[in-house]
């Protein structure tokens, strides 16, 4: 998801053989764009776009409680926390690559 909003190429393609290899079905990598709207993805992986979504543009939507308190229905604190740094993670690694014109 962040790959695709920071416009990292090179992060987009790496983690999407990764994520083909795993088993994760073409349509749904197709369908990510539009995630909201896709019979694709369940709550449970709608809630952690949406927050992988709000976290990214920290800067202009400041990881609101309406993003946030949804995650509380379908994963643990120590699975929020695992997400947001994952999350956090990957933003950086996608600046990185970007910046170092991967």
């Amino acid at each position: 998801m962040f790959r695709k909003i920071n416009g990292c190429a090179f992060c987009l393609e790496m983690h999407s053989k990764a994520l083909r290899k795993a088993g994760v079905n073409q349509a749904k990598l197709d369908a990510l764009a539009g995630w909201r709207v896709s019979h694709h993805f369940s709550e449970q992986e709608c809630a952690a776009l949406a927050w992988a979504e709000s976290v990214t543009h920290i800067a202009e939507t400041h990881a609101e409680d309406n993003v946030y308190l949804p995650l509380l229905d379908h994963f643990s604190a120590r699975q929020i926390s695992d997400l947001t740094f994952a999350i956090g993670l990957m933003n950086c690694f996608n600046r990185l690559a970007i910046g170092m014109r991967m």
